[in-house]
């Protein structure tokens, strides 16, 4: 009887990029190789960016043949590019090993070009002005996942020319909470030439127990916080986290933050015909202001139609642009910054609030909000 040949399974790959320099090292003395081939990997990676380990001459031929064997570096491939004619704001569309299909986008104006990543494929807070939330949730992003769309993105748009970067893309990066920091962890260290942690921005909806905790983490990195309603029903109705976790409670988690890292607060406001653009609603903010060293982001809404909403979602509206200047001259009357971001990138659906991928239709998994 001839039996059948057995095929030998693929072996699963070593995913390296994603990993601190001590990580990297515990790795090398694991295979039996010296600790200082992993501070020379991570060099290579991210000081130089190659994208291979043949490129990486300082590593013995041997080494070189091994981690092509049995390691691996990118965790995702680029799909497609999209540039606005009107701005010159890049979308990037990238692939996962598993096929999921996230976003990026780089915005540039004058004096800074920033991109802006995701740490989730989809979002499981369900913001009713936001592409992202009507898509649903598929998973985490990994920190290789998270920090590739720096680095191909840099590869493609030009090496040295990303000055800031903003976890405002796909998801919430404070559910991510574990994967966000280690991507900040590596953003921090020296080797990462390119970009420096100060120039780094985390965007919430507003996870207060994970505020404290990246305050009291040593890392200091910008806290940006959706804010979009100084008033608990109101934001409970436009981002259903509000029931979770209230705006008293994530507004003390800010105000540690800022005092613990001693920095200056993002607040985001989307403006929203008759939901927040009263003078009541000035009010409140005004007074908030004054309470906490911060800066105020306006965004005007940005259609997000392309997603087909319903129900309350379909219902929004921008607030008008008069109404909108009104609001941004007597904020600053009261001597509080404020910067408009105007819609970039709306024409191929790159602008704030409007990342998502239609092709995901099928149900997508619960994740937990905790």
């Amino acid at each position: 009887m001839i039996e059948e040949a057995k095929t030998e399974e693929p072996v699963k790959k070593t995913l390296l990029k994603g990993l601190t320099p001590k990580e990297l090292k515990d790795f090398f003395a694991a295979v039996g190789e010296k600790r200082f081939r992993g501070d020379q990997l991570f060099e290579w990676v991210y000081g130089h960016m190659v994208e291979n380990f043949d490129e990486m001459t300082t590593l013995p031929n041997y080494l070189r043949k091994k981690l092509n064997l049995y390691c691996e570096l990118n965790s995702l491939s680029l799909v497609t590019t999209q540039t606005s004619p009107r701005s010159g704001t890049r979308k990037y569309l990238f692939k996962t090993f598993d096929n999921q299909l996230i976003e990026s986008v780089i915005i540039p104006e004058p004096k800074r070009i920033t991109l802006c990543i995701s740490t989730q494929v989809g979002c499981p807070l369900d913001c009713q002005f936001c592409a992202t939330g009507l898509m649903g949730y598929r998973r985490n992003l990994s920190p290789a996942e998270i920090l590739d769309q720096f680095l191909l993105a840099s590869k493609e748009f030009g090496r040295n020319k990303i000055s800031n970067i903003v976890y405002m893309g796909m998801g919430e990066p404070l559910l991510n909470y574990a994967n966000t920091f280690k991507s900040l962890q590596i953003f921090a260290e020296e080797k990462i030439r390119d970009i420096s942690l100060k120039r780094v921005t985390v965007s919430t909806a507003g996870i207060a127990p994970k505020i404290i905790e990246l305050a009291d983490s040593g890392l200091k990195v910008k806290i940006a916080f959706s804010l979009h309603s100084m008033f608990e029903e109101t934001r409970s109705k436009i981002m259903p986290i509000n029931n979770k976790y209230s705006l008293a409670e994530n507004l003390e988690a800010v105000k540690y933050y800022a005092k613990q890292t001693d920095t200056r607060i993002t607040f985001e406001y989307i403006m929203l015909k008759d939901l927040n653009d009263r003078s009541d609603d000035l009010n409140a903010l005004i007074k908030l202001c004054k309470s906490i060293p911060c800066k105020i982001n306006v965004i005007p809404f940005n259609s997000i139609a392309h997603m087909n909403p319903t129900g309350f979602a379909k219902e929004l509206e921008p607030s008008q642009k008069f109404v909108i200047d009104e609001f941004v001259k007597t904020l600053r009357d009261n001597n509080i910054t404020v910067i408009v971001r105007y819609t970039q990138g709306d024409d191929i659906a790159a602008a704030c609030g409007q990342l998502a991928n239609k092709t995901i239709s099928e149900p997508l998994a619960k994740a937990e909000v905790n």
